[in-house]
């Protein structure tokens, strides 16, 4: 048996947490899986793994794991500099994105990103869910704001800046609030996957606080949720690139600036086995250079923020 397949078959195997996604991973059967395992153990003579209900790493497998990923890498580093200058990106380049943020920017950077590599070839999916690193077989995944510890690498392009924001309409019939403890009284517009119990996490004096807001719309998408707040239907949590528009054009008013909620980061994540990936390192490189830091959304927000400062004062 060759040595990286076996190599390769373990870290597979570690990191889609079980035999069975691991053969799903690599495109073959669960027997053969074991059967490499199996032999790989033979060879070392010593138990990498616990069999159970649970699957356990042993202190020996937890090294072999570390070292193997460190070989691997520098065999992929070395054909690599071998193929630099001669050789173009090429090859599946699987990815998972979010929605929103791929309709209103990504769509478009991906689009050029695959012309300044064409023989590569991009399997992008879009959607709002964290996908599972680990058990999908993916190569990489563009997320936004805060990040679990876990395993992945990841990547920081830019800041995932969030505004509270509401209509003029609405402001004008409900009042604007001057600290988040009135924000009881207000009609919400709330993302499920962060806000699904009607409570807002806000920065207070550096330190995060939860507030209740009255729950008026509840949805998944961060478009039914801009054009809810456009149109005066209550107050909402959106991220710059979404948002940045409306409130260039005064559809939208930024709320309570100093109490801002904390919104991460726009970042590539991916296996620690992936670390030495050229593509990934190209796309992390051209999304920086693309977006830049600060965004030039978040730009434009404070270009117009200030402008109305300027005009109020």
């Amino acid at each position: 048996m060759n040595q990286t397949i076996e190599m390769q078959t373990y870290i597979a195997v570690i990191e889609a947490g079980s035999i069975t996604s691991a053969a799903k991973r690599l495109g073959i059967t669960k027997s053969v899986v074991s059967q490499r395992i199996q032999q790989l153990e033979q060879r070392l003579a010593t138990a990498l793994i616990h069999r159970g209900r649970m699957m356990l790493i042993t202190e020996a497998g937890q090294q072999f794991y570390e070292q193997s990923i460190k070989i691997l890498a520098e065999l992929n580093h070395l054909e690599e500099s071998i193929r630099s200058g001669t050789d173009s990106l090429r090859g599946n380049f699987r990815l998972a994105v979010p929605q929103a943020f791929n309709i209103q920017y990504l769509a478009a950077y991906l689009a050029e990103f695959m012309q300044m590599y064409p023989e590569l070839k991009l399997d992008v999916e879009s959607t709002d869910a964290f996908v599972n690193l680990n058990n999908g077989n993916y190569d990489a995944a563009i997320r936004l704001g805060e990040l679990p510890d876990s395993n992945l690498i990841s990547q920081s392009i830019a800041p995932n800046t969030h505004y509270l924001c509401a209509s003029p309409d609405y402001l004008k019939k409900y009042g604007i609030p001057t600290h988040p403890k009135e924000l009881f009284r207000h009609q919400g517009l709330l993302y499920l996957a962060r806000e699904a119990h009607g409570m807002w996490q806000l920065s207070i004096n550096g330190e995060k606080e939860f507030f209740r807001i009255s729950s008026y719309l509840r949805s998944d998408s961060g478009h039914q949720l801009l054009e809810a707040a456009k149109k005066g239907l209550g107050i909402a949590i959106l991220p710059g690139f979404l948002v940045s528009e409306a409130i260039c054009q005064q559809q939208l008013s930024v709320i309570l600036p100093e109490f801002s909620p904390v919104g991460g980061n726009i970042s590539v994540v991916y296996r620690m086995s992936n670390r030495a990936s050229p593509k990934i390192q190209a796309l992390v490189n051209f999304l920086s250079e693309k977006i830049s830091y600060p965004p030039s959304w978040d730009i434009a927000i404070q270009n117009q923020q200030q402008s109305r400062s300027i005009e109020g004062s």
